[in-house]
């Protein structure tokens, strides 16, 4: 986390979480979401329009990767100075591109090593990684195959629906914090 963010937090130790603003989508991309977008539906709705404006602001995108984080509940939410801005995830909390040595390269530029390759009910491919959970890019599946012919990883079968469960990561914060409220 950037020191100035540090900085920012203890200085003003009592600022309100936000929940909604910011998505992450099944490609890597940071989104957007002002109030209106929020209106048409949840992130993952699917709903023309829901996931708001891709952000192509190059150090905004820097600084959301330096300062992106989970909480004890698997929320992950990026710390802006000294707000914790949510994140509804579109699918899980990194999307893996693989390296020329098939590493996993997530959207933040970490790179990892691959613990456990799985496949979906729908054909989504996932890296189980000691950072966590991530869905692999969909232009990378040709190298999770080449990986898979080689020996590297070996394929095992999931349910989408229990991978938060499994791998503890929440993809709707704003919706748990709409619930509490309620």
């Amino acid at each position: 986390m950037d020191d100035i963010v540090k900085q920012a937090m203890a200085k003003w130790p009592n600022v309100p979480d936000c929940y909604g603003w910011l998505g992450l989508d099944s490609r890597g991309q940071w989104h957007m979401r002002d109030d209106p977008v929020q209106r048409l539906g949840a992130f993952q709705s699917g709903v023309p329009g829901a996931k708001g404006s891709v952000l192509k602001h190059e150090k905004l995108i820097e600084f959301i990767h330096r300062n992106y984080a989970a909480d004890d509940k698997g929320q992950w939410f990026f710390q802006n100075g000294p707000q914790r801005v949510y994140v509804e995830l579109e699918l899980t909390p990194y999307v893996w591109r693989l390296n020329e040595n098939f590493m996993p390269v997530a959207q933040t530029g970490e790179i990892t090593q691959a613990l456990a390759c799985l496949l979906d009910e729908n054909g989504r491919v996932y890296l189980k990684t000691p950072l966590g959970l991530g869905l692999v890019h969909t232009m990378d599946v040709g190298q999770v195959a080449e990986a898979l012919e080689q020996g590297r990883w070996s394929l095992e079968s999931c349910d989408s629906k229990n991978l938060q469960i499994q791998h503890g990561f929440v993809i709707s914060p704003q919706a748990i914090a709409n619930s509490i409220k309620a």
